[in-house]
């Protein structure tokens, strides 16, 4: 039976993205989902979630620091190629460097760097908190069903500056653009919190769960 991994390197509350992905395993039947900081697990792990919550150093660091959930990590995603999500700072965290607080080196899964959200308009407050409207960039199985113009749900005050426009997967605009999704090869990344943004989120979250890269 295929297993999903929630990666909990305590990082953020995770028992709403836990119950959204047991929910559509089951109704799709895409096999077992647990939270679990036992690399052993992730490492056998058929596929992989990282969310996060929280400032990137400090996720990083705990990342890099919890009982070898780092080298399973790399393991699973980077030799093994299981497919991999990383949701909110777990998104970001596939980037070459994050800037926050201090320059902190990302997974470089996606190159590129997460910067300062600085909109264009002064009235746009930060952090970047509430629905917005998706842009999708090009085709990909994750947007299966989903269309531009369909709402997330965010909250954050650094965004992910893609070096290779290739791999955004799709944007928001919040005075200038700001990266929704990444993907290259089996690794996504989304912005938004899926486990928050209803059907919508729930529909990409399906599509993830049934992806065979």
């Amino acid at each position: 039976m295929s297993l999903t991994a929630l990666i909990d390197y305590e990082s953020g509350n995770l028992h709403s993205a836990e119950k959204a992905f047991q929910k559509t395993a089951a109704e799709v039947g895409a096999g077992t989902v647990v939270v679990t900081s036992d690399a052993d697990v992730v490492a056998r792990a058929d596929r992989i979630v990282l969310p996060g919550d929280g400032a990137f150093p400090a996720c990083a660091e705990a990342l890099r620091g919890t009982g070898g959930l780092y080298d399973a990590l790399i393991e699973a995603v980077e030799v093994k190629g299981r497919p991999f999500l990383g949701i909110c700072v777990g998104m970001q965290l596939m980037a070459s460097m994050g800037r926050e607080y201090s320059d902190t080196p990302g997974l470089d899964w996606v190159a590129g760097e997460v910067v300062p959200i600085a909109p264009a308009n002064p009235a746009l407050k930060v952090p970047h908190m509430g629905w917005n409207d998706l842009v999708l960039n090009t085709d990909h199985p994750v947007f299966d069903g989903v269309k531009s113009g369909d709402h997330t749900y965010f909250v954050h005050s650094y965004h992910f500056e893609v070096a290779d426009p290739a791999l955004r997967l799709a944007h928001v605009e919040y005075g200038g653009d700001v990266t929704a999704v990444v993907g290259t090869g089996t690794m996504l990344g989304m912005q938004f919190h899926p486990e928050k943004s209803q059907d919508v989120g729930l529909r990409m979250i399906r599509n993830f769960l049934t992806w065979t890269p």
